[in-house]
């Protein structure tokens, strides 16, 4: 008996482990948040590159719908911001004719899937229900989101589930519609809602209905409301037997003018479709394309929270942005306003490298968008005197300058001019596509290295001056000849020569001239010198240590070494995530693997904020999603830790070692042909 019962409990041990293993196997996909507090809360994202819904605290609700490519004025000064559209997701929902709130619910509990891209939302309603909610931002349909709710009942009641379309007030002029389309094999409910932008330049539009489970013609009474101008329901009722379980699903389509002519109509075809492709389907089309995105991946064996944390930043950077479009990733990407929704530097320089890795068709929409706005460009050289295109620092609708008056970033911060052409030359080098090489990325390098031959003041050999800048380090302002941007100047010059010589075309023999005489000045120590004033004092982020990574201007150890070493600590701790995760690049690189991993947490964990764990811009920082962080971390994953790099001979795997730990590090799918790299 005794022998027996110890096996017994050794066999109860082995399934407990085996249990636990595969709680943490599955973790590594699952971001739950943790001590939910509603007034200490900063919301997940589901998003599909197009339309972004960020999760709230109150049940079945989301804080905000953000459309992607749409900008206005309205409530953010004199500049455009994203605009922030119809909510047609959330829902109200009643329990016996009681409405519920979150002092009426118990156990709450809210889980991202990020490899289902969808959040759960869990909750119980005294002994009467159990609710669970699933939430997507449809990846294949890109202007559809679809919420589907499971109820069970723990005794007999009635549940009135009430789906809302409710408008932000900066939309103006709203009409609220319903119909029923009654078809033989199915009745279509169409809830929509139709209003201008804050300025009157676009219309807008949003479309919800119901889908049941059981057959079109079966489905419980509707009762459309009118609540008030800008909100409208729908809602039935259901009487649930104890025991009872049922589900039913909201599926939703917003769009605009900027994309269509006809929004309200195309909306309603859109949510037709979606309902006639039924719940399933939906979800099982939803689910393929993420698990073709999650082709290209990142496994750290022996460091189950590293490879949630390493996904949780994939996830946001394929959630922010989508293949086929010409629209780009602003730092907050589809997680709010922050940042008005506007295109920086940090798409280029910080969320692009990981992509072009990871998933090169969604880094050529982010070219395609600067390439659809490169007249633009040339105006604003034009107006600043210059030749070719001079990009705008902030870029949003029209590519125009789209920064703050009161921000000198606008006028000054030049070097995303040169940003932008090295992004377009390192596509060209990772895909080999010539015919691209021609039609897009050429007009840019050509455009863009006439700025620069005219923006730098020719003083004598070595001396072709760029002066009067805002450096890559923000808090150096109006200063001359800042390292990042002359090297970025230097780079856009040789590049454009490249480019011609691949495509036989005639290159400007000014352009390697001036590549030649722009210089990168150094200290009395040789030191590499921020700028020309720049006399030690403490820095917003990394400026010099990126001519090291990742533009390889500065190639030499010894050099990178004794930059690293003396900017670091200058380094404000108060400075955005990303520049942190470059010493953590360069540290590995250079063989101190211990200081590269401490520095690597040190770039975003500090940046979480509750309870899922989203990183903000900072530290004690409160706008999260800080996309540009997420950037910066897996430039560390993939180069820093992983060894891969891309130039001429497109992406290759460099020697490199894993901290203390990293048993062995996978990276799957990567470039064009999908090839997995590993570092044991």
């Amino acid at each position: 008996m005794n022998s027996i019962n110890l096996i017994n409990q050794k066999l109860l041990t082995l399934l407990f482990l085996l249990s636990a293993f595969h709680l943490t196997a599955q973790s590594t996909w699952q971001v739950e948040a943790e001590n939910i507090d509603p007034n200490n809360y900063y919301g997940v994202t589901v998003a599909n590159g197009m339309v972004g819904l960020v999760s709230s605290p109150e049940p079945l609700k989301v804080k905000d719908v953000i459309l992607n490519g749409v900008y206005d004025y309205y409530q953010r000064g004199r500049v455009s911001n994203i605009l922030k559209v119809f909510n047609h997701v959330n829902m109200d929902f009643a329990v016996d004719g009681h409405y519920i709130n979150r002092e009426m619910i118990q156990n709450y509990a809210q889980t991202l899937d990020m490899k289902k891209a969808s959040l759960v939302t869990t909750f119980d309603v005294g002994d009467q229900v159990s609710v669970s909610s699933e939430m997507m931002s449809l990846r294949h349909l890109p202007y559809n989101s679809l919420h589907v709710i499971t109820v069970k009942a723990k005794k007999d009641v009635e549940i009135m589930p009430i789906a809302i379309i409710e408008a932000p007030n900066h939309i103006n002029n709203v009409k609220q519609l319903y119909q029923i389309i009654d078809r033989p094999h199915a009745k279509i409910p169409l809830m929509s809602s139709v209003g201008d932008s804050p300025s009157g330049a676009y219309v807008v539009s949003a479309t919800s209905s119901f889908i049941f489970d059981e057959d079109m013609h079966d489905h419980p009474h509707l009762i459309h409301e009118d609540w008030d101008y800008n909100r409208q329901f729908l809602k039935f009722k259901k009487k649930l037997k104890a025991g009872e379980t049922y589900r039913f699903s909201v599926v939703s389509s917003v769009c605009s003018s900027v994309t269509y002519q006809d929004p309200h109509n195309e909306s309603e075809r859109l949510n037709i479709y979606a309902i006639l492709e039924g719940t399933d389907r939906l979800i099982k089309r939803h689910q393929d394309a993420w698990e073709d995105l999650w082709q290209s991946d990142i496994v750290i064996e022996g460091r189950d929270d590293l490879t949630r944390d390493i996904r949780f930043a994939l996830y946001h950077l394929y959630s922010f942005a989508r293949k086929g479009t010409a629209f780009s990733l602003s730092p907050m990407g589809l997680s709010g306003l922050g940042y008005n929704g506007h295109v920086f530097w940090d798409t280029e320089l910080w969320m692009y490298p990981p992509l072009l890795m990871m998933q090169p068709d969604i880094a050529k929409s982010l070219l395609e968008y600067r390439y659809e706005r490169l007249e633009a460009a040339k105006q604003n050289a034009f107006a600043h005197g210059y030749d070719g295109a001079m990009y705008p620092w902030e870029s949003a609708g029209d590519g125009s300058e789209d920064t703050p008056v009161w921000a000198l970033t606008g006028p000054f911060e030049h070097h995303i001019t040169g940003c932008v052409a090295w992004a377009f030359w390192k596509y060209y080098e990772v895909t080999q596509d010539q015919e691209w090489l021609e039609t897009r990325a050429w007009p840019v390098l050509r455009e863009t290295a006439d700025y620069w031959t005219s923006r730098v003041e020719r003083n004598g050999p070595g001396k072709y001056d760029i002066v009067n800048v805002v450096a890559a380090d923000e808090w150096a302002e109006n200063v001359d000849n800042n390292a990042f941007t002359n090297a970025v100047a230097i780079l856009n010059l040789q590049n454009a020569t490249k480019a011609a010589m691949v495509l036989d075309k005639k290159a400007d023999p000014d352009w390697n001239h001036v590549a030649e005489n722009i210089p990168i000045l150094k200290m009395e120590d040789g030191v590499t010198a921020e700028h020309a004033t720049y006399k030690g004092e403490e820095i917003k982020q990394a400026d010099v240590n990126l001519l090291a990574h990742p533009l390889y201007v500065i190639t030499d150890p010894e050099q990178v070494k004794k930059d690293l070493k003396y900017y670091e600590p200058r380094m404000s701790p108060t400075g955005p995530a990303m520049g942190f995760a470059i010493l953590a690049t360069l540290y590995n690189q250079l063989g101190d693997t211990k200081r590269a991993g401490e520095m690597f947490d040190y770039s975003y964990k500090r940046n979480e904020v509750p309870p899922f764990g989203v990183i903000s811009e900072t530290a004690g920082g409160t706008n999260p999603y800080f996309a540009t962080g997420a950037g910066g971390m897996l430039q560390a994953v993939l180069t820093g830790f992983g060894g891969l790099h891309f130039g001429e001979r497109g992406i290759i795997q460099k020697p490199s070692k894993l901290p203390s730990g990293w048993n062995k590090m996978t990276i799957s799918g990567v470039g064009v042909d999908r090839k997995t790299f590993t570092v044991n």
